[in-house]
């Protein structure tokens, strides 16, 4: 975690950034992006995904990463990656990601900007590397023993960053970090080579973390998720089996009542109401009415996202074709920077 020091001047950047987006959005180019482990969620539509699409529709010029190569950072498989890719494709086309104004691209497919990992990695060293809390953290949560890739992820990120000229990152505070190090990078490169990279400064979100249907943070392997892919029956048959307590009055507290808290919580941001509103509300009525109220509030808000997603389940012809033009794309604007970054260092024979 960065220090509280860094945090505030990172906090007061990203605040002075959304207040200048407002009318200046066209001076912002924005990278994000998702490891295709699974199937996104709530917690990431919510998180994440909704903000990606307001910058969109804002002017931003946007671009959405498929980062498959960092699958194998801390597994030792890439089953089922291709379908997971497309999957993923299809969530962000369903929440509102248009092909034509955001780049949607895969890793592996941008051979250019993963060349940049060799410049990149000369300008930092092994103890930089070492000491980034972000990394121990992913390391102790995997379980897996600290690889070259995953110790070195941090400078893939800042390659996918700076690759497109990016100058915003939307993270949460543990992410800072990396944001840092990607400033180092491109700070050490413009010094040592010749301007050729911008400042990047993080975006934080205002919005709270959605815990999953437990408390807990949502996970696909806590079981306490609910896909964005999902039909209104699955959704339905997820939150009946959650888990709440055996009080029947409900009231929203999130420390000694995780599970009727976490309920809540999805309903309020589904809602737009308060959680302690809807807690009173509900009142009485015990576990059954609140699951009840969640479930609709879900599947209410997720109805047309749904929609639209089956529609693109049926064409994934479009699916693979909006993947190849973000792909080609990415590849014309990696092969500019390589050969910018060639240049500036003495590279062009």
């Amino acid at each position: 975690m960065p220090n509280e020091r860094s945090y505030e001047a990172a906090l007061k950047r990203s605040n002075e950034i959304h207040e200048d987006l407002l009318s200046n959005p066209g001076s912002y180019t924005m990278l994000t992006g998702d490891r295709p482990t699974g199937r996104l969620h709530l917690g990431h539509y919510f998180g994440t995904l909704k903000g990606r699409v307001d910058l969109q529709n804002m002017g931003v010029k946007t671009n959405i990463l498929i980062a498959d190569y960092q699958v194998i950072t801390d597994r030792d498989t890439t089953e089922h990656i291709q379908d997971n890719v497309y999957n993923m494709v299809m969530d962000y086309l369903a929440c509102g990601v248009d092909p034509a104004k955001t780049m949607i691209y895969a890793h592996s497919a941008v051979p250019a900007a993963n060349q940049l990992m060799l410049p990149f990695l000369s300008l930092v060293s092994e103890a930089e590397l070492q000491r980034n809390p972000t990394v121990k953290a992913e390391m102790e949560a995997s379980g897996h023993e600290l690889t070259g890739l995953l110790l070195t992820y941090p400078v893939h990120q800042a390659c996918d960053i700076l690759f497109c000229k990016g100058n915003i990152v939307p993270v949460g505070r543990d992410q800072l970090p990396h944001i840092e190090l990607t400033r180092l990078i491109a700070r050490r490169f413009n010094n040592r080579y010749g301007h050729v990279f911008p400042e990047v400064d993080a975006l934080l979100s205002s919005t709270p973390l959605l815990p999953g249907l437990d408390g807990r943070k949502m996970s696909k392997s806590y079981g306490n998720a609910i896909s964005i892919s999902m039909t209104a029956e699955e959704t339905a048959k997820r939150i009946k089996k959650s888990q709440t307590d055996s009080e029947r009055m409900i009231t929203f507290d999130p420390e000694n009542r995780p599970g009727v808290s976490g309920l809540i919580s999805t309903a309020a941001i589904c809602t737009g109401r308060d959680e302690r509103e809807i807690a009173d509300e509900i009142g009485m009525g015990g576990a059954g009415a609140l699951k009840k109220y969640v479930t609709d509030a879900v599947n209410d808000y997720f109805e047309p996202i749904r929609e639209r997603r089956h529609a693109f389940e049926q064409d994934l012809d479009y699916v693979k074709d909006v993947l190849h033009e973000g792909n080609r794309r990415a590849n014309e604007i990696a092969e500019e920077t390589l050969g910018e970054v060639r240049e500036a260092m003495g590279m062009v024979y």
